[in-house]
């Protein structure tokens, strides 16, 4: 059995074994969160790079939106964009200018751009900032990156440090996501989200870089 085997099939445990949790569920209202509901996968076909999902009813982690994504997320109710990648990313890989068409849509845009180096570092401070993001939302919220990886670790560290969720309750919402841990890790030697926490998570894959 492979390691990529072994650590889906507890991601499909412990999300099985979780409480049944409401779809209705709302990050971005005040109340106490004891479980996180399962992400609900999207369709992505002309819509987002590689994959999309749904937490509960008013958060969307994805990989880069199109135009038609974010007009859809406008009209599903989506009233902040935050998006984690960095500058180079955004002009090299991306062929319209996503923080104008949402102005143009009337949405608040959120750069965080992360990327584990020392200009772009996976920090603590980022993951207050996407707190605030969600606290003052007036609407719902769309968190990006490429392909969601990056969105995934900095989601399971927002749902540890914010939202009280324990550790591997947390580690398998976002894996199943695209927290890839299994196969995939930062440049120092940590994942993402342990800089994010700036703690070490010993359950976390750490494969040979």
């Amino acid at each position: 059995m492979t390691c990529r085997t072994i650590i889906t099939a507890a991601t499909v445990s412990i999300l099985v074994a979780a409480p049944r949790v409401s779809a209705a569920q709302q990050f971005t209202k005040p109340a106490r969160i004891t479980a996180v509901a399962a992400p609900s996968i999207l369709d992505t076909a002309g819509l987002f790079q590689d994959r999309a999902v749904r937490v509960g009813e008013d958060v969307f982690v994805a990989g880069q939106p199109t135009p038609r994504a974010l007009r859809w997320l406008h009209e599903q109710g989506v009233t902040t964009v935050v998006n984690l990648r960095i500058p180079e990313e955004m002009t090299r890989n991306v062929e319209f200018d996503e923080p104008a068409l949402v102005a143009e849509l009337g949405m608040r845009y959120v750069y965080l751009p992360v990327r584990g180096t020392s200009e772009y570092p996976y920090s603590p401070e980022t993951v207050a900032k996407f707190a605030e993001a969600v606290r003052t939302t007036n609407g719902k919220v769309l968190l990006h990156c490429t392909i969601a990886w990056r969105a995934s670790h900095l989601w399971a560290a927002y749902l540890i440090k914010e939202r009280g969720i324990p550790v591997e309750a947390a580690l398998a919402n976002a894996r199943a996501i695209n927290l890839m841990d299994e196969h995939r890790m930062g440049s120092n030697g940590r994942q993402p989200v342990e800089d994010f926490l700036d703690r070490v998570l010993p359950t976390l894959g750490h494969p040979p870089r």
